[in-house]
């Protein structure tokens, strides 16, 4: 009975190997939901739907339960989500996108419950494949890289046991399986050892591929992310309230390294639209733009700056009296938020990018027109010089006709004009009465991220005076409607400051929650001058447990750079390192060789000096080195003569290893007599093949005693030896 307990505790292979099948191509779905469900691209009632369906799944798996859909029900179901998905597409998800992917998924959930035929298996596997595609539609994050080498790796084993089925169904004559209830085991250990290497040479492969073959500058799918508010928070024309929604999130949105700051000593903004028209709750920007001329390397800007544009493009002239220029030159790399603006430091002097066609508008903002490509990464130069506080009281009042379409007010609450004129008080200059304004909001209202729970009829009055909190939407836009009361031309601004630094990378890091308002005025001679009434911290780098976060932002920064955004130019930056490098090393392995060439050199003069003052010694000491090189060389043999002799001399100490001494040195001295032992017979087929008689006997004896000593441990047997090959080497003389 337990012998025939045993034999059934045995798994046959082949079961085996369906079972290990199943379980793959299960996790290689799970691994693929999982992926798509990383992007943030799916609703949650999706994600919980899905997740729930593939977790009992794995439940009946484990169970070893097979609940299998009837047939009669597989294609009406599938029949009905195409007439839903119509509905999903036009009345639910409103994205063509989103829509087939949650057709997919569907068919996914009715696949994995109605496997029945290999081609089932084939159309699951296409099916979370097409899952793992539409995540890198989706997402450009590096999580998607961990994500796809799991998907890889359950799909290595997924098609290596797909064809072990295929070929053992196929196959005529079935191989025959050992009884060993272990048989199953060593090949999930097989592999489990196989499959990762071979995942780890396709990553390498790829990894060559990507980054030798020769690339097109063609950007990223940054058009295809939803679900997001930058595109109505900078753009032409923007509800109170799209910035306060923006910074509901934590997401990263770019980095920006400025050359020469390794600390983190800018505290800017980064300027993305200026809107200048107000309704009372919304702002906006005529449409109007100005295509730039693009001039050598992809370089933008000259134009733009120049004296006669200066004012019309709403930015300060370079011939500002008394202001001297200073330049800093920065790298943006921008996420795929979904809008085309480039987000520039004030004030903006060039943009260098692989884009063919620019435009900026009215308010300074400057726009990406190359449809093929997305703004991911540019350089750009800008003059963050501000004018002195003296310089702007001395300013004037007098603006230009074009500046004064930023003095137009909706209808106001009369509360708003009184207000302002009390703040600006007595003083004489615009530059004082804009910063009484500005230290005012930031001393008496409170910031907060918490929109009004029903909508007002005057955002500005009840900010003003009811609430007497919001967030800087409200804080900017009441500083520009107080200015224009007060005759002094005013706008807002919107776009990004700085608050976190990453000193892992040297970049500053600038997350969603970094979207801001804040307040230009103008002032004659001098442009356009920022003000930002909201109140804020300085910029800083996180300390204890949230700094082990930079290296995974640092990660993230480099998957973006050399991964998403690699092209022509990351690979001549690689090439130019490659080759700086090899000159590098080989340079320093010339100069290596050198300076041990020169010692060598030296050493051999010493010597040589030596020699001629002290020959015998010299000649005693070279004996000496070479008696010890002659005994290192062979000291494996000199210690094999050794134990050689002690066996010789004592075999009973180790009768087996004295008997394969001897019988080894028996074999060679009959091999050199003609009589060879094939390595195929045995001691005692040896002796029989044996034609000669008188040598026959003599062998045979020396063979049992061999036997003996070297199989049963005797070391009467072992003493023998010696004798007993004395016998055969005169009989092999006769």
């Amino acid at each position: 009975m337990p012998a025939q307990k045993q034999q059934l505790d045995v798994i046959p292979l082949p079961q085996a190997i369906n079972k290990y099948f199943e379980l793959s191509i299960y996790l290689m779905v799970a691994m693929g939901f999982g992926t798509l469900a990383s992007t943030g691209g799916l609703d949650l009632t999706t994600i919980l739907l899905v997740g729930a369906a593939l977790l009992v799944r794995g439940y009946l798996f484990a169970k070893r339960r097979r609940v299998v859909i009837s047939e009669r029900w597989t294609t009406p179901l599938t029949i009905a989500y195409f007439v839903f998905y119509a509905s999903d597409y036009f009345l639910l998800s409103h994205s063509f996108l989103a829509a087939t992917v949650h057709l997919v998924l569907f068919a996914v959930v009715v696949r994995t419950f109605s496997l029945r035929r290999d081609r089932d298996y084939v159309m699951l596997s296409i099916l979370a494949f097409l899952m793992v595609l539409a995540s890198a539609v989706l997402t450009v994050d590096s999580v998607f890289l961990f994500f796809f080498a799991g998907f890889v790796l359950m799909a290595v084993a997924t098609f290596i046991l797909m064809e072990m089925r295929r070929s053992g169904k196929a196959a005529r004559f079935q191989a025959r399986h050992s009884s060993d209830e272990q048989e199953h085991r060593h090949l999930a250990f097989s592999l489990a050892r196989m499959t990762p290497a071979l995942v780890l040479m396709i990553l390498v492969g790829a990894g060559a591929v990507f980054f030798l073959l020769p690339r097109m500058s063609v950007g990223y799918l940054g058009g295809y992310s939803f679900g997001t508010d930058f595109s109505t928070g900078f753009s032409d024309r923007v509800q109170l309230g799209g910035i306060g929604r923006i910074q509901q999130s934590n997401a990263v949105v770019m980095h920006i390294r400025i050359d020469g700051d390794e600390g983190g000593q800018y505290a800017l903004h980064w300027r993305g639209v200026a809107l200048a028209n107000f309704d009372g709750k919304t702002w906006s920007n005529p449409r109007e733009q100005y295509v730039l001329e693009r001039g050598a390397g992809g370089s933008f800007g000259v134009p733009l700056f120049s004296q006669g544009l200066a004012q019309v493009y709403g930015a300060r002239s370079q011939a500002a009296p008394g202001v001297a220029a200073h330049l800093i030159h920065y790298r943006v790399l921008l996420e795929p938020i979904g809008t085309n603006v480039f987000f520039l430091a004030p004030w903006g002097r060039r943009i260098v990018g692989p884009y063919r066609t620019l435009s900026v508008d009215a308010g300074g903002a400057v726009y990406d027109l190359d449809i093929e490509r997305t703004v991911n990464v540019y350089d750009a130069d800008s003059d963050i010089a501000r004018p002195s506080p003296v310089q702007l009281r001395a300013a004037g009042d007098t603006f230009p006709q074009l500046v004064s379409a930023y003095l137009q007010l909706p209808t106001l609450d009369p509360r708003i004009m009184r207000l302002a004129a009390q703040i600006a008080g007595s003083a004489s200059n615009s530059y004082d009465k804009a910063t009484a304004l500005e230290s005012y909001l930031k001393t008496h209202y409170g910031y907060t991220l918490q929109l009004p729970s029903t909508p007002v009829a005057d955002p500005l009055a009840n900010f003003l005076f009811e609430r007497k909190q919001g967030h800087c939407e409200y804080f900017a836009s009441s500083m520009a409607v107080m200015l224009r009361t007060l005759r002094i031309p005013a706008r807002v601004v919107n776009g990004f400051r700085s608050s976190e630094f990453n000193d892992v990378t040297g970049n500053y890091v600038v997350r969603a929650k970094d979207a801001h308002s804040w307040v230009e005025a103008y002032f004659p001679s001098y442009g356009w001058v920022t003000f930002d009434p909201t109140p804020g911290g300085a910029i800083g780098t996180p300390e204890g447990w949230d700094r082990a976060m930079l290296y995974l932002d640092a990660a993230q920064s480099f998957w973006r750079e050399w991964v998403i955004s690699y092209d022509s130019s990351h690979q001549y930056i690689l090439a130019h390192s490659a080759l700086s490098g090899t000159r590098n090393s080989w340079e320093r392995a010339r100069m290596w060789a050198q300076l041990r060439y020169a010692r060598l050199m030296g050493w051999a003069r010493r010597s040589q000096r030596g020699v001629e003052h002290s020959p015998g010694r010299w000649l005693g000491g070279g004996l000496a080195v070479l008696l010890l090189w002659l005994v290192l060389g062979n000291a494996a043999r000199i210690a094999r003569m050794i134990r050689t002799r002690r066996l010789q001399a004592h075999p009973e100490r180790s009768p087996d290893q004295a008997a394969a001494m001897w019988y080894e040195r028996m074999a060679r001295y009959l091999a050199r007599r003609g009589v060879r032992k094939s390595t195929t017979q045995t001691a005692q087929e040896f002796v029989r093949v044996i034609e000669d008689d008188r040598l026959r006997a003599p062998v045979g004896r020396f063979t049992d005693a061999y036997e003996s000593a070297r199989f049963g441990n005797s070391s009467d047997d072992a003493l023998r030896l010696p004798e007993l090959y004395e016998e055969v080497e005169l009989a092999a003389k006769k």
